[in-house]
């Protein structure tokens, strides 16, 4: 899940440096990511994960980090050892 993740935050994410090099808790928004930003990955984490974040989770720290990221998916009832094939 977490790679997932960090592809989606290099293809949208629109970052000063690669997710890649990232530790899970590293603050994105200090690393340039955008609200219009956050709202393209949001976008590319639902059609990578084929679900669709609640209101409840609308909100600038559910993108703060990729293990915030993570749990809210987690919460989602994604499971963390699910691989993705989708181009997104």
């Amino acid at each position: 899940m977490g790679e997932a993740i960090r592809e989606v935050l290099t293809k949208h994410g629109r970052m000063s440096v690669s997710s890649k090099s990232l530790s899970d808790d590293a603050n994105l928004y200090d690393y340039g990511l955008s609200s219009h930003s956050s709202v393209n990955v949001m976008l590319a984490l639902e059609m990578t994960f084929d679900t669709e974040f609640p209101e409840s989770l609308l909100k600038r720290s559910t993108f703060q980090s990729v293990g915030a990221i993570r749990d809210a998916l987690l919460t989602m009832g994604i499971s963390a050892d699910v691989s993705v094939g989708e181009d997104y």
